[in-house]
This record gives structure tokens, C-alpha cells and sequence, in this order.
């Protein structure tokens, strides 16, 4: 259950090899896709995604607001896909979270600017640590926009983080496909923004 204390750091929790899709194949939603509410988890090699290509989808019609969100303390993910979301694709609200590769595309079928807006922010993140917390770490992060269906769409970031001695990131991007919609910076407002239709991304090596 949600605010679970118990120690597993001996035998940890393991999620590997999971696959999570909702919608595509028929109509489907999901308001959170997978929830840790554990500590001392592992997930490794797991791919959560809303579909927005096949059958069975459309922005409200297989909606799914948010992918993974994890509040269980002392976890850590390997190999984390978290792809199309109607709004975050990852949050993070446990401590010592730690992430190495982590693979994502935001939503294609955003149909324009105002239906990704975030109060005064420009599009969900793809994976955001929640202001409350003081310590995590993540490696080798990328996040793509292909907003095929409003080519104008901007986000304002690929990553936003609180700004704490305690969290940090390594080799993150962000990628325009084509020039489908752009990232605006890469985590926060750190980063150059995504140019062009060459499909070159902006890198952040090591952030704060």
C-alpha cells in the first residue's frame, strides 16, 4: 500500500521484464500505469507506454494521464521505458531514486499547444523528481518529442528536477524528430533548445 515502510534492502523487489500498454490494440485507459509504493525495488528492463498509433486510440479516447510513479524510498530502475503519456511520464517521489537508461517519447497525438499546457509550463516532463526530495541520481536519459499532429508545439523540458546539492543527472537529452514540436531546454531551464528538422539532440553532460 501506499506509505509501505518495510525494509527489503536484503532482498530486494524486483519488476524486470514488463511490458505495459494501454490502448492500441482496442480502447483502453489508465489514470497511473504502474505504481511502487515499495522500497528497495528494482525495475529492470520494463516498458510502459500509451499507445497513440493502431486501433482503439486517440488523446481522450485511450487517455492515460501518467506512467510510472514511484514513492517507494531507495529504488532503482535499469533499462526504464516510459513513452506517450497524456501528461508525466514518470514522477518521482521516493528518496535515493536512482535511474540508469532511461528512454522515452512524449505523446504524438497531442492535438495542439493548449492540450499539453501545464498551468504556465509548457508541456508535462517526461520524468520530473517531485520538490520534495533531496536525493537522486540518474544516467543516460533521453527524451523525444514527434508532436506529428501539431508540428508547433513546444515544450519547455525534457527532465525538471528540484535544485539540490542531492540531485543530480548525467548525460541527459532531448531530440526533436523531423522537427515535429521542440524542446525548449533539457532539464529545467538548462539546455539549448532542440533546432531544426536534422534530428540533432541537445545534451546536458552532468547537471546542476
Amino acid at each position: 500500500p501506499q506509505n509501505a515502510s518495510a525494509d527489503h534492502s536484503a532482498n530486494p523487489t524486483t519488476v524486470q521484464d514488463v511490458y505495459i500498454r494501454i490502448g492500441g490494440a482496442g480502447a483502453g485507459k489508465a489514470t497511473t500505469s504502474m505504481v511502487v509504493n515499495s522500497d528497495d525495488t528494482i525495475i529492470d528492463h520494463t516498458w510502459v507506454w500509451r499507445a497513440d498509433h493502431g486501433d482503439g486510440v486517440g488523446w481522450e479516447t485511450n487517455r492515460a494521464d501518467y506512467g510510472v510513479r514511484v514513492n517507494g524510498d531507495d529504488v532503482l530502475a535499469t533499462g526504464l521505458f516510459v513513452e506517450h503519456f497524456n501528461k508525466y511520464d514518470v514522477e518521482w517521489y521516493g528518496e535515493r531514486g536512482r535511474t540508469i537508461f532511461f528512454q522515452n517519447e512524449k505523446a504524438y497525438d497531442a492535438p495542439n499547444q493548449a492540450a499539453i499546457q501545464n498551468g504556465t509550463t509548457k508541456g508535462y516532463a517526461a520524468y520530473r523528481v517531485d520538490d520534495s526530495v533531496n536525493t537522486h541520481e540518474g544516467w543516460g536519459m533521453g527524451s523525444y518529442c514527434y508532436y506529428n499532429v501539431d508540428p508547433t508545439i513546444r515544450q519547455d523540458h525534457g527532465f525538471k528536477a528540484p535544485v539540490k546539492p542531492g540531485v543530480k543527472f548525467h548525460s541527459l537529452l532531448t531530440v526533436s524528430l523531423g522537427g515535429n514540436g521542440h524542446f525548449e531546454h533539457v532539464i529545467n531551464d538548462t539546455g539549448a533548445p532542440t533546432q531544426g528538422t536534422e534530428t540533432v539532440p541537445s545534451t546536458v553532460v552532468s547537471y546542476p
